[in-house]
């Protein structure tokens, strides 16, 4: 996908109604619908059908062979016009699905911005993520899946429907997720397991070893000292976050996740 100034390849097809920024590169045999806006320096590969309800925006990098906005694999949904929605920035590799909304949850899927999403990924209806994902090869996202920004998924793991998964959290290879992943967290194997923190991620990011310290004490509270989950969510609370704004930020994100958590969180 060479840079160029923009244009529509004449074999593209092209609906009337779709909106495209005259600096967008709209790939030959791409297929683009009527209720397409595409924005400013995105990049649309060969082959790439887009279609729906579907906003994308600034400088995405979207390659051949991938289904953008096609309709939910939902048996319920009876063809209202939800939507996908997605940021600024991101690669979307071969082969990748993204699919809209439903009217069960909020009627639109998004993807934030600046995130990385490999070959044959799967984002089923009604998913939200967030920004700075990396999601491996063949990661496989089921409906209303809600991912924190900076999240990390494996190759080949498969994310059951109204899971979370909290921001900077991780999975290694082949993870099966059926519960809520906290912030922070590192889990692997089939069902998951919690492994430690994401160490190397944090560090990556500019986290101190004073803050990762303190990350380190609340996943020892969740995960080491066998306590239910109401009695480590209190015992986070009860934290002397040293009087650091991100200390406390960090301690707000872990106890704020761990109160909502629908499905329990992987232990």
């Amino acid at each position: 996908m060479a840079q160029n100034p923009g244009g529509i390849h004449p074999a593209a097809i092209v609906d009337p109604g779709a909106r495209i920024d005259p600096t967008a590169r709209i790939g030959p045999g791409a297929v683009i619908g009527a209720n397409v806006h595409i924005g400013a320096h995105t990049e649309v590969g060969a082959h790439s059908v887009i279609e729906g309800h579907t906003r994308i925006g600034a400088r995405n990098r979207i390659f051949q062979f991938t289904s953008v906005g096609a309709q939910p694999q939902d048996m319920k949904y009876a063809g209202e016009p939800t939507r996908l929605e997605i940021g600024d920035d991101n690669t979307i590799r071969e082969f990748v699905t993204i699919n809209t909304g439903t009217v069960q949850d909020q009627g639109v899927t998004r993807v934030g911005s600046n995130n990385w999403i490999m070959a044959y990924v799967h984002i089923a209806h009604d998913c939200q993520l967030g920004d700075h994902l990396i999601l491996a090869n063949a990661v496989q996202l089921a409906g209303h899946v809600h991912l924190g920004d900076w999240v990390f998924l494996g190759g080949l793991t498969g994310v059951h429907q109204f899971v979370h998964v909290g921001a900077h959290a991780m999975t290694a290879f082949h993870t099966r997720l059926t519960q809520d992943v906290p912030p922070f967290v590192t889990v692997g194997g089939n069902p998951a397991h919690a492994q430690s923190i994401n160490v190397e991620g944090l560090r990556r990011r500019g986290f101190s070893a004073e803050r990762i310290a303190r990350i380190k004490q609340m996943y020892r509270i969740i995960y080491r000292q066998g306590l239910a989950l109401d009695a480590a969510c209190a015992q986070i609370s009860a934290l002397d976050p040293a009087d650091e704004a991100q200390a406390r930020a960090d301690q707000a994100l872990m106890h704020d996740f761990l109160v909502s958590a629908r499905r329990g969180i992987v232990r």
